[in-house]
């Protein structure tokens, strides 16, 4: 699920702090968990079966945001003949987590890790996703892990997957990783992530895929007043990302050849969709003329400007009618392919933050094995994909009324001043309500008048930016009138 992600350093004033409060409170986000699932919690993280297959002699490596406590994923890369082998450990949330026990019932209830500005709300206990669970460095952890090989291209050759116990040697982060192969001074295993993330991206465009690099929105406190900025992605989160896809789209391809599974699917974007964009763009100065396709517009963009930024944010939206699609005994559904990718694909890469890999991820290994899925997994896919659309809607719900109380904490002390903006969209249901695009702060708005025109420039006043306004849905979107 690609989310706009955004986060306030230092201590939020206690309006913000307040409202982000309240918006948990309403969604009736859990402040912790039941006595119940801790206990088994804590039992299961005392002793999970282990796998037959030792592969601890691998130098293993995580790779995320630093204190990332969370580590789904653990890589080791190394050169194969004229090719490479990627092997990627993935936390075998199954081991530890009992059908139809306390703790999956929770799990079943929460469905995702909530991100919030200021905190985040897991999918399950620390003691397992940040303790026994997650792939820690020094660790010996139950994993699912993934061989795949692939040609001097990027091309995938062959995939295996099996359960094994793994042992990261290193947790690094991103910007460390990146200044070690900038440098030359990367070992091997790491130094390889540059070379394969870039022959899979040359993959990914040759096949029509797209890979969005959304930067991270920041909200500075100074002085009791927010100042916005954007933290671009790093080219070795996208060349880390590449492995995460080409897992995805292995398991997708092993389920579909067993002829059951959970795929995550994405048709082709609506044109209103697409138009809108297209709105957004002219707000934000973004040049996107009519012949030329959104990829290319995309690969053009550089996060690192502040008005690519948001519009690289606005352009999740198109991401929007992504859903999950199962399929079972041979009966293939009508689309198997995500736009997004061009080509088939699954979650997998992260269960300790998402339901559903944890069931692509057994679904995987029975089609790797040939043997049946399990009972549990089998009795629960039906519903899986209602039950992760509504995860989904509340994170949906999460990120846009976060970005709303946040933009009004950016402008609560610029009420009255007027801004140069763009109508992006009306509302279907209102006459003369629309949403306002800003082209300085970019941040997105509720605009009221008559006659709003849609897509061409506007000068707007703010009439009102409350953070604390969050008691009904869409109440925190600063407020803007033609000026």
């Amino acid at each position: 699920m690609l989310s706009r992600r955004i986060r306030v350093t230092g201590a939020p004033e206690a309006p913000l702090r307040a409202a982000l409060a309240a918006l948990r409170a309403r969604l009736g986000v859990p402040e912790g968990f039941p006595p119940e699932v801790g206990e088994e919690a804590e039992r299961a993280a005392k002793s999970p079966p282990p796998p037959s297959y030792d592969a601890t002699d691998l130098p293993f490596f995580t790779l995320d945001p630093p204190g990332s406590p969370d580590l789904d994923q653990a890589t080791h890369l190394s050169r194969r003949g004229t090719g490479y082998r990627v092997r990627y450990a993935i936390a075998d949330v199954a081991a530890f987590v009992a059908p139809g026990g306390a703790l999956d019932a929770e799990a079943q209830r929460r469905v995702n890790t909530l991100y919030f500005p200021d905190e985040r709300v897991p999918l399950h206990p620390a003691v397992l996703s940040e303790g026994a669970a997650s792939l820690l460095p020094g660790r010996t952890r139950p994993a699912v892990l993934w061989t795949i090989d692939l040609d001097a291209e990027g091309r995938a050759l062959a995939v295996e997957v099996r359960r094994a116990l793994v042992r990261s040697r290193a947790r690094l982060d991103y910007a460390g990783v990146q200044r070690a192969i900038d440098t030359g001074t990367a070992e091997e295993p790491v130094a390889l992530l540059r070379e394969i993330g870039r022959a899979r991206e040359r993959q990914e465009a040759a096949r029509g895929g797209i890979s969005l690099t959304v930067p991270e929105q920041e909200i500075t406190e100074r002085d009791h007043t927010y100042a916005l900025s954007y933290r671009a992605p790093l080219p070795a989160e996208a060349w880390n990302a590449q492995l995460s896809l080409l897992t995805g789209m292995a398991a997708a391809d092993l389920m579909l050849a067993r002829g059951t599974g959970i795929l995550r699917t994405l048709p082709p974007a609506p044109d209103g969709a697409v138009a809108r964009l297209r709105r957004t763009a002219r707000a934000l100065g973004i040049d996107w003329p009519h012949h030329v396709p959104y990829s290319a517009v995309i690969s053009a963009l550089d996060p690192r400007v502040p008005h690519h930024a948001a519009f690289l944010q606005e352009c999740t939206t198109l991401l929007r009618g992504a859903g999950y699609t199962v399929f079972r005994d041979g009966a293939l559904p009508a689309i198997t392919t995500h736009a997004a990718m061009a080509a088939p694909y699954t979650h997998c890469t992260a269960p300790l933050r998402r339901l559903a890999d944890r069931y692509a991820l057994e679904l995987s290994l029975s089609a790797a094995s040939n043997d049946p899925p399990p009972d549990w997994v089998l009795a629960a896919l039906d519903a899986l994909p209602h039950r992760m659309a509504d995860g989904a809607q509340r994170a949906s719900t999460v990120e846009h009324e976060s970005i709303d109380i946040v933009a009004a904490a950016l402008l609560k002390d610029r009420v009255g001043e007027t801004f140069d903006a763009c109508v992006v969209d009306l509302d279907d249901h209102h006459a003369g309500v629309g949403t306002v695009q800003l082209a300085s702060p970019a941040v997105l708005g509720r605009v009221e008048g008559p006659d709003l025109p849609l897509g061409d420039p506007l000068r707007v006043r703010l009439v009102k930016a409350s953070p604390g306004s969050s008691g009904s849905p869409g109440t925190a979107k600063p407020l803007f009138i033609p000026a």
